[in-house]
């Protein structure tokens, strides 16, 4: 089947979010290799898990290898322009992000986040850690679009915040849902055992991409450093 035929056929699309500068890895952020594979290839395939039709948005560097990629209309203004354009680009009512820089993330937390965007019918749902909101992986409905490029036109480049705003304007608040909660409930769990905490470690430098490759090859060891 193709990408096309399987996004239309289905009611959620996935979204790999691969167009920073990657200024402080000091090469391409997506095609750093992590036991062996590319960043963009580990999260491409935790969306592919989830059952999800697969596409990266806001590309800086040739990753149509991977999936098909979608193009920022407006290059450089940051993931809110990859989020807007990946909207734009799906047939699909809900669209799931997931950055490349978060290779730790479980698949079982995209299928909890899209259930219950599913259940509840709202506009924006994202995960938190420690009673704080996570941006990503977020579950975003077509609906928010209008609002999202406004945000952007207007200059407002915060996804975070784009996603309040876009809710709002829904008479809606964004969805977060408790990671922990859900955790301790045993909706969810890591496969490899690995906290909740660490589940979000974003890959930004060569020092991050050391500690996720250790916890990645053994989760339940104390890190240094």
């Amino acid at each position: 089947m193709s990408q096309l035929g399987s996004d239309q056929e289905q009611d959620a699309a996935g979204f790999v979010l691969a167009g920073g500068r990657s200024s402080r890895m000091g090469e391409e952020k997506a095609l750093v290799l992590l036991d062996g594979r590319p960043l963009v290839a580990h999260a491409l395939g935790v969306l592919r898990e989830a059952g999800l039709p697969v596409s990266v948005a806001g590309a800086r560097s040739p990753l149509a290898a991977f999936a098909p990629v979608v193009e920022d209309a407006k290059p450089g203004q940051g993931p809110l322009a990859g989020v807007c354009a990946a909207l734009a680009s799906t047939s699909a009512r809900l669209a799931v992000f997931l950055p490349v820089d978060l290779p730790l993330l479980p698949v079982v937390l995209l299928d909890c986040l899209l259930d219950h965007a599913r259940i509840t019918g709202r506009a924006v749902t994202v995960p938190s850690v420690n009673g704080f909101a996570q941006t990503f992986p977020a579950v975003v409905d077509r609906a928010a679009l209008p609002a999202l490029l406004k945000e952007l036109e207007a200059g407002h480049r915060g996804c975070l915040s784009g996603f309040r705003t876009a809710a709002a304007s829904l008479n809606e608040a964004v969805t977060v849902l408790p990671v922990e909660m859900a955790v301790q409930s045993g909706r969810i769990a890591h496969p490899q055992g690995l906290v909740a905490a660490y589940w979000f470690l974003n890959v930004n430098g060569p020092a991050d991409l050391q500690r996720a490759a250790a916890l990645h090859q053994a989760p339940n060891r104390a890190l240094i450093g």
